[in-house]
């Protein structure tokens, strides 16, 4: 299968009193259509400036990133992100707050046409009933819902995700996660998602890249994630094989994590552990 996000010599170098610090040394990794990957790793180690180079939020300093067969320089509509923080302007409606993004993306759509697109994603994210609160009316919780729902609005090419419910207390973490993994479903949007969380990056993954430390992080292992979709939470901790690929993630993060990869990066970046159901 061809890869839509290509990522190839990905490199971002900061300058420092010190000198030239290298954050990310040659990161090399191909994502087919629809497919759902997640990057972990230590904090420090670089996972989120790989997203926000992609984001085309952070200027890549060597290496590129192709999408859908167009080499990226800068941010567009073709990615929708959805933050830690969902950013919402304080001053609008929820209603409001994804209508920006898509008046700006579907301005030959009818006004009618474009707010059936707001109300309709609204009301996938359990919003329905208020969509005309501000921010300060609602919970994190339900602003991060407005959050996914504007990424999702734009029908972008893939989806960044950066820890989106790590500032949500478990509950509400994990019906999100269910949210979610609905509209991805429906969608199939290609998604790469930054999370400390290992069992997050299992239940939504379809792969976990796992980052190694900084400075000059790259990626160490790749695990894949055979277990069965659509995915049911209750049902796949009862799997001995998702206990084993929770076993090798957390061996990674607690071993190998702080070990640089001996292969060549192009290779390091195509090695999995492969683990079936």
């Amino acid at each position: 299968m061809s890869a839509h996000l290509e990522l190839f010599n990905l490199t971002k170098v900061y300058p420092s009193k010190k000198g030239p610090q290298t954050i990310v040394r040659d990161f090399n990794l191909q994502i087919p259509k629809g497919e759902f990957v997640s990057i972990i790793g230590h904090s420090g180690c670089g996972k989120s400036t790989v997203l926000m180079m992609v984001a085309g939020l952070v200027p890549v300093t060597s290496g590129g990133i192709i999408l859908a067969g167009r080499e990226l320089s800068g941010p567009g509509p073709d990615r929708g992100i959805v933050f830690q923080s969902p950013s919402l302007l304080p001053w609008m409606t929820a209603r409001e707050n994804v209508m920006l993004g898509i008046n700006q993306v579907f301005f030959t759509a009818t006004p009618e046409e474009r707010a059936e697109i707001a109300e309709y994603y609204l009301s996938v994210v359990g919003l329905a009933d208020f969509m005309d609160k501000r921010p300060v009316e609602l919970s994190q919780g339900m602003r991060q819902r407005v959050g996914i729902a504007r990424a999702f609005a734009l029908k972008p090419k893939m989806l960044l995700l950066d820890e989106p419910f790590g500032m949500l207390d478990s509950l509400t973490r994990y019906e999100l996660q269910g949210v979610l993994l609905d509209l991805w479903r429906r969608n199939q949007i290609t998604t790469v998602m930054v999370t400390h969380d290992v069992d997050e990056a299992l239940y939504l993954s379809d792969r976990v890249v796992c980052m190694t430390d900084g400075p000059e992080a790259g990626i160490g292992e790749i695990l894949q994630v055979s277990l069965p979709r659509p995915r049911d939470r209750k049902t796949i901790l009862e799997l001995p094989e998702y206990h084993r690929l929770r076993a090798t993630l957390i061996e990674f993060l607690e071993v190998r994590a702080h070990h640089r990869p001996v292969a060549t990066p192009a290779i390091a970046a195509a090695e999995s552990i492969s683990v079936s159901v």
